[in-house]
């Protein structure tokens, strides 16, 4: 992919990433480290609560999402991090089988009113 920065972008410009398709043992793995609670690590509760099955935890899906993000390549050149993150809502459950994509839409362009060169 080319090098892309602030001013090559135009509102409305979107970019999809390809697919990341999310298994049992990923799901289970990563919430052992990260989230153990016991819908994201134990299958066979998990049947017995309110997803009736095993869910991948919202922190697995937002590091999958940031994953797809970036291997889009799209913003390589240009980012400096994040001012942050919005409000975050899980539409529904991730669970085993489930293939993720990122749609990235440029909504709004400005520039940086302390670095004119960069923007936002």
């Amino acid at each position: 992919m080319t090098a892309l920065y602030f001013e090559d972008f135009k509102v409305g410009d979107r970019f999809v990433s390809g697919g990341m398709t999310i298994t049992e043992a990923a799901i289970i793995d990563f919430a052992r480290q990260w989230d153990p609670q016991p819908f994201h690590i134990d299958a066979e509760f998990a049947k017995t609560w309110t997803y009736g099955g095993l869910i991948a935890s919202g922190l697995h899906t937002m590091s999958v999402t940031l994953r797809l993000w970036l291997d889009q390549g799209v913003f390589k050149a240009c980012s400096l991090g994040s001012p942050g993150i919005g409000p975050i809502k899980f539409a529904r459950p991730v669970r085993p089988g489930d293939t993720l994509h990122v749609t990235t839409e440029i909504l709004d362009l400005r520039r940086s009113a302390s670095k004119p060169d960069r923007g936002l």
